[in-house]
This record gives structure tokens, sequence and C-alpha cells, in this order.
């Protein structure tokens, strides 16, 4: 009983100190001679995606994804969208109240365009059972334009901008990891480090709420890649060293 209360006292007062067990969900450093099932393939069209050695985070491959002017998945057809993205499929999504690990690698060429158009690298869906959710924007997202990195929250019809970076990326690795708990309460919580850095340490809604036709509990499921408006230019980004854990609290 006393060492119990001590151990709550140090979670209370030192938060840091809280341990976690950590449950590997998904894995990929793309070494496979093709993709892994852990991603689906209908969020790019045939050719858009390689895997290549030329450019590597570790290991000897990484995975390429190429958008072309006119690149439209099926759904989009007609559109002012284009897209090429990794997404996991809906057996691997997040659930509301629980606590995740991302971790990823991007590496964006030196020869990559600096254009004002919208352009997402990475984002978190809430998934909509029902056609009517509104609105439909990523929970958080990396977005990259006009030369600047951001990371965004939305969580109702106002869009935060939580973390802004005007350095050149250009042909260096970006290492993200995303600490993530999902919640329509202001018990939610978002941890991002970028290159080892900690960059973002954000409490409260984390998540839409059923006023916006989100099913409870929620669902959450993970895209990277690129996801632009309708341009002239191609655009190439390279993925390396996946990995998503469900972190549970020790004490």
């Amino acid at each position: 009983m006393r060492k119990t209360l001590l151990l709550l006292i140090i979670a209370i007062v030192y938060p840091t100190a809280c341990k976690y067990n950590t449950k590997i969900i998904a894995r990929d450093n793309f070494e496979a001679d093709s993709l892994s099932s852990i991603w689906r393939t209908d969020k790019f069209i045939p050719g858009a995606l390689l895997l290549q050695s030329e450019v590597v985070r570790t290991g000897e491959k990484a995975c390429k994804l190429t958008l072309r002017p006119g690149d439209q998945i099926e759904e989009e057809m007609g559109t002012e969208f284009e897209r090429a993205e990794l997404r996991e499929p809906k057996s691997l999504m997040a659930i509301e109240d629980h606590n995740y690990s991302y971790s990823f690698s991007l590496f964006l060429p030196t020869d990559f365009p600096i254009v004002p158009t919208r352009l997402v690298i990475a984002q978190w869906k809430q998934n909509c059972q029902d056609v009517n959710c509104d609105p439909d924007n990523p929970v958080i997202a990396v977005r990259f334009d006009s030369g600047v990195l951001r990371i965004t929250l939305q969580v109702s019809h106002e869009r935060l901008t939580i973390f802004e970076q005007s350095e050149n990326i250009l042909g260096e690795w970006l290492d993200f990891r995303f600490n993530i708990r999902f919640s329509r309460e202001n018990n939610g919580q978002l941890k991002v480090w970028l290159n080892g850095k900690e960059v973002i340490n954000y409490n409260g809604i984390t998540a839409y709420s059923e006023l916006f036709s989100y099913p409870v509990p929620g669902y959450f499921y993970f895209k990277t890649g690129l996801y632009r408006d309708q341009m002239s230019q191609p655009m190439t980004i390279i993925i390396d060293d996946y990995s998503k854990e469900e972190l549970q609290n020790l004490y």
C-alpha cells in the first residue's frame, strides 16, 4: 500500500517518471522485395511506388513515392486532388483513449518543388462511418508548402498550427516520433520529436467529437506520402524506418 502510494505521488509530481510497456503493432524498414501487408495500396496509382536502394535511412532499401501531374486514385478522378500515399489498414487503426508511439523517417530531395500548393506528407485521419462527417480534415498533419514545414491539429472547423519551421529541410532525413493519445476530452496528448529534439508537448482535445458525426469510440489511421492539390510539377518523397507501438503504463 505504501509503495503504491509512493509511486502514485512520483507519477503526479514527476510525470516523466511514468514508465511504459511497449507493444509493437507494426514495423517496416522496407527491406523486402515487395510492399508489406501493413500498407494498403489503394492510395497510389500503379508505378508510383518503388522500393529502391539509392537513398536510405538505414539498411539497404527505402520506399520511394513519386507523384506526377494528373495522378489521381479512382475515387478522386476529376477532383482537384492528387496523391501517392501509404495507408495503414483498418485492422491496425488506433483506438481512442489508448497511447501510441509512431516513428518514421522522411526525405525530400534537393530538387523538391518549393511552391505554395497545399501538401500533406504525413497525417492521421479519424475514421468516419458516416459520409456526412464534417469537417473531414486530418486530426494531425505534417505539411510542407512555400518552404515551410508545419504540424497542424484540427478537432473542429478551426485548424491550429502547433509547430512551424522555415529552415531548409531538403536533402536531409527528417526523423519523426509522435506519441499520441487521441481523445475528444481534455486528456488527449501529443508529443513530437524531430531529429531527436522535442518540438511539441500538447495536452488537450485531439479528436473530433460526436457533434461532427464521428462515432464513439474513435478510430484513427495513419498515412504518409504525398497528398496535394493539382499542380504541374512532379514530387518525390522517400520513407524509411516506420514503426507503430502501443504504450501501456506500468504505473
